[in-house]
């Protein structure tokens, strides 16, 4: 025998789930629509693995200075198409495209805008490995690190100092 009881404990059931449903479920399609540029911000594509916190810093580090980013997580960095353009001794924990250059690990977002305005002939612009201070691997205890710019040979030249 079934108890009315229970059978209004599982109509409340019921109507809690789709009442959470109505609100819970269009957040979640909100949450995942992409981000609407705002006037003037840069686009710039970003490839990352899904485990590396100091990438998710480094695109926060973007976004907070105007860009608008679009991640693409890989299962490895030797995965992600722009990988293969850049010299393996520049290599960082990610690779990033925008307006034809590629942009290689912790490199701040305002060297990236003068990369721009100057235009150089190079493929792009690197901070090897994940020096201490650069952006997203922020540390009380910096280290300086150069910002080099590489082009097709591989040869590299500083292009600023941190």
């Amino acid at each position: 025998m079934i108890w009315p009881g229970a059978i209004l404990e599982g109509m409340k059931l019921l109507r809690y789930a789709v009442l959470l449903a109505a609100f819970v479920v269009p957040a979640d399609a909100a949450q995942q629509k992409p981000a609407q540029a705002a006037p003037g911000a840069q686009a710039i594509t970003v490839y990352r693995t899904a485990t590396c916190g100091c990438c998710g810093k480094w695109v926060e580090h973007l976004e907070a200075s105007g860009f608008t980013p679009t991640v693409h997580i890989v299962p490895s960095m030797d995965q992600a198409p722009p990988r293969k353009s850049v010299p393996s001794s520049l290599h960082s924990c990610h690779t990033a495209t925008l307006e034809g250059y590629l942009v290689e690990g912790h490199v701040p977002a305002d060297v990236i805008r003068q990369l721009l305005k100057d235009r150089p002939k190079v493929q792009g612009i690197a901070v090897p490995g994940m020096p201490l201070g650069s952006p997203g691997m922020e540390s009380p205890n910096p280290q300086p690190y150069d910002v080099l710019t590489f082009d097709a040979s591989g040869k590299t030249t500083v292009f600023a100092s941190r």
